[in-house]
């Protein structure tokens, strides 16, 4: 996330389980089980692994031979770690040796402006094998604009946190507000957090990487599709 600082980072981590993450992330993960377990693999990286939830279902479900994340908060390589996960802070670009098979799940690459998504997405192919496999998927406009956009406040008696958002020329802004209680007094974090629109075509031609599947995703139960899941291949 190289638009996002690590302080940002550090901060979602400690409020993942206060956004309702963990009750939308099995549609989501179902997603990309069904279509790992219908290739031959045995090497797969999670670029931005958080806290190894995802890395953790996989290895269940398909006992990868080896298994890595990766993510730029030391807080969600700790977590991941404690999972007994293989996981290392650190940037794609800066990590050696390739795989059949990278993820990028729940929205990572939404996460990149155009810039930072077009290096990020050529150092995807460089640590992809041949006939490789990336995997992500991207919050649709649709999402953006009747899911994300809003305020929400929620506490567990230890913590407070407000997030407040909006969605604007293609960028999506949200101030997180973080109220820690330690002792008798509440110890105060905020940091703000972009997220970008996306196509699928822009993936695909950025990448250099060939399409071959894309699908719709219903988290939330909307009309519409919130996000779409793409499956790209290099040639």
């Amino acid at each position: 996330m190289a638009n996002t600082s690590v302080n940002s980072l550090d901060l979602y981590s400690k409020v993942e389980d206060l956004l309702g993450v963990q009750e939308v992330t099995p549609k989501l993960y179902a997603h990309y089980l069904l279509f790992l377990n219908n290739i031959s693999f045995d090497t797969l990286l999670d670029v931005g692994c958080g806290s190894g939830n995802f890395l953790l279902q996989m290895q269940k479900s398909l006992s990868i031979a080896e298994a890595k994340g990766i993510d730029l908060s030391p807080l969600m390589i700790e977590k991941t770690l404690e999972k007994d996960i293989d996981a290392q802070c650190i940037n794609l670009c800066s990590l050696e040796g390739r795989y059949e098979v990278i993820t990028a799940v729940f929205d990572m690459l939404n996460y990149l402006d155009k810039n930072a998504l077009k290096h990020f997405l050529l150092c995807v192919r460089e640590r992809l094998n041949d006939g490789g496999i990336f995997l992500c998927d991207l919050n649709t406009l649709y999402g953006f604009e009747n899911v994300a956009v809003g305020s929400y406040i929620v506490d567990d008696n230890k913590r407070f946190l407000t997030v407040d958002s909006d969605f604007e020329n293609s960028v999506y802004n949200s101030e997180f507000t973080l109220f820690e209680k330690e002792g008798g007094v509440f110890k105060k974090s905020q940091e703000r957090i972009k997220q970008y629109y996306h196509k699928v075509e822009e993936i695909v031609k950025l990448s250099g990487l060939e399409l071959i599947e894309q699908s719709e995703i219903f988290l939330y139960d909307f009309d519409e599709a919130d996000k779409v899941f793409v499956v790209l291949k290099k040639v």
